[in-house]
């Protein structure tokens, strides 16, 4: 059947939606990508979601209404990529919304508010329902609830996807998402699900383009030709990697709250020495170090044989520099990116939803206990069927 994933992430550079041909449950899941287009997001729209992520930004009245604006426009977005190929809504099996991150804190916090504790949670905005009835079709998203109330961290939940379609026989593999955090999946060889584990390493794209924005007034930095110009500061490193989340176990997760606007902030207010092009190099190499330590605390020593392969995607993989950096940090281990293997690095997470997706329409798990952490494997997300019997 024909399907929509669609997934917008902590870079808040866009929505990005897959059309596929998925058959099949579990390892028998076949998926094939017909189409994909990054819609990008208004700069409106953008302010206001960092808004809401903002402990003491927004109110209810916003992000009730911001819950329905994303709503009507993954609806657009789904109505957009079915145009594009020549496709009803009302023809897809499934649409599967990761929605918008606002807020994840997957461990409850030590903070106190009228004498009672916060709960560990996860927010997502973008209405299902509007989805559901624009474009007549039912609508899988909150995937990231169920396992975190079976003791889970909610992320990352892109695994099972990567074992249905990047597991290998011979190589010990690793699949590294560069998005706004960056997050790697491993995959030991010849083993499925089996031994698969996953984390967030640490800032993805978040901080390098949050200083792209302070500095030069773009989002991003193309093809890290700006960090490539400037210099690292190794005092400037060494404090930023003194962050205790690098030297925390996985499983774990982390987000804006860690590593967003404020923490770039701060960085910058205690280096005002840094020249721009010096701040964006030093941030770059903050995340290729991350990446390069979690994979040589965390991932070779639970592989026989050490780790073969580094498969890149997510914005990061277009960022040549950023990518070279990880690569001589990881001397013995292949870094490629997805394009390499035949894949999209754009595509990779709004395919995974849409995998995770036709799990919940088939009503089996989808997460990796030894990924997040749950007690046990779960079935993800909630269903809004559309507003008109179907057939």
């Amino acid at each position: 059947m024909l399907a929509v994933g669609l997934m917008s992430g902590t870079s808040l550079d866009g929505v990005d939606a897959a059309l596929v041909r998925i058959d099949g449950v579990d390892a028998a899941t076949t998926v094939e990508l017909v189409a994909f287009e990054t819609y990008p997001l208004s700069e409106a729209t953008r302010a206001r979601i960092l808004e809401a992520c903002r402990p003491d930004g927004a109110d209810a009245r916003m992000l009730c209404s911001l819950n329905m604006e994303l709503g009507h426009l993954y609806a657009q977005t789904v109505q957009a990529i079915c145009q594009e190929a020549g496709v009803e809504p009302a023809s897809l099996g499934f649409v599967a919304c990761h929605g918008q991150t606002v807020w994840h804190e997957p461990d409850a916090s030590r903070d106190y508010v009228d004498g009672a504790r916060y709960h560990a949670g996860t927010f997502q905005l973008g209405e299902p329902a509007v989805i559901a009835y624009t474009c007549d079709v039912r609508v899988v998203s909150n995937f990231r609830a169920m396992d975190l109330v079976a003791g889970g961290q909610g992320a990352p939940l892109v695994p099972f996807s990567e074992v249905v379609l990047y597991g290998s026989a011979s190589r010990n593999r690793a699949l590294l998402n560069l998005g706004g955090i960056g997050n790697v999946t491993v995959l030991p060889r010849g083993r499925g699900a089996e031994g698969v584990f996953a984390f967030d390493t640490g800032p993805g794209n978040m901080m390098i383009d949050e200083a792209c924005r302070r500095f030069f007034g773009v989002p991003y930095d193309e093809e890290g030709r700006i960090a490539a110009a400037g210099q690292v500061d190794g005092s400037a490193l060494a404090e930023l990697l003194a962050n205790p989340y690098f030297a925390a176990e996985p499983p774990k997760s982390t987000g804006r709250e860690l590593f967003g606007a404020g923490a770039v902030e701060a960085f910058l207010a205690r280096h005002p020495q840094l020249a721009p092009a010096d701040a964006v190099a030093t941030l770059t190499e903050l995340t290729a170090a991350s990446v390069a330590d979690a994979c040589v605390r965390w991932v070779v020593p639970r592989l026989e044989g050490g780790l073969d392969e580094l498969v890149v995607g997510g914005g990061g993989a277009h960022n040549a520099d950023l990518v070279g950096r990880i690569a001589r940090r990881l001397p013995g281990t292949r870094v490629c990116t997805q394009e390499e293997l035949g894949y999209s690095s754009d595509a990779k997470e709004a395919v995974a939803f849409a995998i995770l997706g036709n799990q919940t329409v088939a009503g089996r798990p989808a997460n990796v206990p030894a990924a997040t952490g749950a007690r046990e494997p779960v079935v993800l997300g909630s269903i809004t069927y559309p507003p008109r019997p179907q057939g």
